[in-house]
């Protein structure tokens, strides 16, 4: 892998200006937990798996060079294009030191089930982030399987050495909340039990892992189970090499969507999005708060379904957003709070918990930034509540805590306001959207 790791020593503030209208087509990066999850299924295979579209952030290369340190050959072949070369489930080597996955929380815990379902030992690291995020969530079905927990820091935080177990019990497991992190590591693990693993899940959560297992040839059943699903994998198949193409993030593609929706005069095309319906949990919100949103040319790309939206300056209205859109728009709060502060009337946000062990307390850090922003707010339980008048003050500095999405979505902000929107620190959007400011450039945004 040649792509650098290193992380700034020094903050790098940025501020955000209303301007002209944004104007022009754009790609997202690649989708950051698809990406992720080519990296470690082609580890887990024998033989060589072909990537495009990969996201090239910091949290993904970190993820590949744990594959990597792992017994993966892991090679760049240009832009978004990677080879991957694994010994295949059951082969894994010990790496020789910690597994530093800088602040890859999917990567960490999809690793964990990797390492937990293996005859295997390694100690698992992050930055100052990622040590606070709650570890204990996945580790917990982990050791049912048989795995240990050598050491751990505070809470059941990194750093975690983790001794994995080479012949794993299959279990069921319902998982405390809907979490596709959870739910991917106890199905990774079980690839090399004997017998059926299975998960259960309250309310279904992202199915990138499921996919993937079928797409490598694993037998995988997903059938309804309440207002849930559950997941039966069948342990130790035979995973095939297969190439893997990575649709268009929508995660990323929140941020251009939304600053063409409140930044007068804009009409933007923004191409490639994956649609999958578990992940378009902000695309339906949007909608429902009077977004001229199309969507253009819905078409498959590497087993997800993709389509181009045309977005249109609007003038959006307030909305209840329920609890059990949460699960499909998870990363997308931030950003929301953002097009609920130009709405007109009072939007509700429900059921926000897992926000709070995110990169940041992202519900806790968005109240902030709306603060500064002069957005009347207030948080009740678990529920954000923001009274849009269609329009926002700025002017704020606000305090990103380590959180890319908290920066991209109050920059964005700043492109709308009546003063200026400045962020402590941009050096983090790197581990998902390297290319933020240069793209939101071209479309006619301005930074300084």
């Amino acid at each position: 892998m040649s792509v650098s790791l290193s992380h700034p020593v020094h903050a790098t503030p940025l501020r955000a200006i209303r301007g002209r209208a944004l104007k022009g087509r754009f790609r997202p990066p690649g989708d950051k937990s698809i990406s992720h999850r080519a990296f470690i299924f082609g580890l887990l295979t024998c033989g060589e798996t072909l990537v495009e579209g990969l996201l090239e952030g910091d949290d993904v290369l970190r993820t590949g060079e744990a594959c990597k340190a792992l017994g993966a050959a892991i090679e760049r072949l240009g832009p978004g294009r990677w080879r991957i070369r694994g010994p295949g489930a059951g082969a894994l080597a010990t790496p020789r030191g910690t597994l530093d996955f800088g602040n890859a929380g999917t990567g960490s815990r999809l690793m964990m089930g990797v390492v937990g379902g293996h005859g295997i030992t390694a100690t698992f690291d992050g930055d100052a982030s990622l040590r606070k995020r709650p570890m204990g969530r996945i580790l917990d079905p982990l050791k049912l399987m048989g795995a240990q927990v050598l050491s751990q820091g505070d809470g059941g935080r990194c750093p975690i050495a983790l001794r994995g177990v080479r012949d794993p019990a299959p279990i069921l497991y319902r998982t405390p909340v809907a979490s596709a992190q959870i739910k991917s590591a106890v199905l990774l693990a079980g690839l090399n039990a004997r017998g059926m693993t299975s998960v259960v899940e309250a309310e279904a959560s992202r199915d990138h892992t499921e996919k993937m297992l079928a797409h490598f040839g694993a037998e995988v059943k997903v059938t309804p189970d309440g207002e849930g699903r559950r997941i039966d994998l069948i342990g130790r198949p035979e995973l095939k090499a297969r190439p893997v193409v990575v649709p268009a993030d929508p995660s990323s593609a929140a941020f251009p969507i939304v600053a063409a929706l409140i930044v007068p005069g804009s009409d933007i095309l923004v191409e490639g999005v994956m649609m999958n319906p578990l992940r378009t949990g902000l695309l339906s919100t949007l909608l429902d708060m009077g977004a001229d949103i199309a969507v253009l040319g819905r078409r498959m790309e590497g087993g997800e379904e993709v389509a181009d939206l045309r977005v249109r300056a609007s003038a959006l209205r307030g909305v209840d957003a329920p609890a059990s859109r949460a699960p499909s728009m998870i990363d997308e709060y931030p950003i929301l709070a953002v097009a609920a502060a130009f709405a007109s009337g009072t939007t509700r946000m429900h059921g926000l918990h897992e926000l709070r062990v995110k990169e940041s307390d992202r519900l806790a850090a968005v109240a902030a930034g709306l603060s500064a922003a002069g957005v009347a707010h207030a948080i009740e339980g678990d529920d954000l509540i923001v009274e849009g008048a269609g329009s926002s003050r700025g002017g704020g500095l606000v305090a990103t805590h380590m959180d890319h999405r908290i920066a991209m979505s109050f920059l964005v902000m700043g492109l709308a306001s009546r003063e200026p929107m400045a962020v402590d620190d941009v050096a983090m959007i790197a581990t998902s959207f390297p290319e933020f400011r240069p793209a939101m450039e071209r479309l006619g945004a301005t930074f300084e």
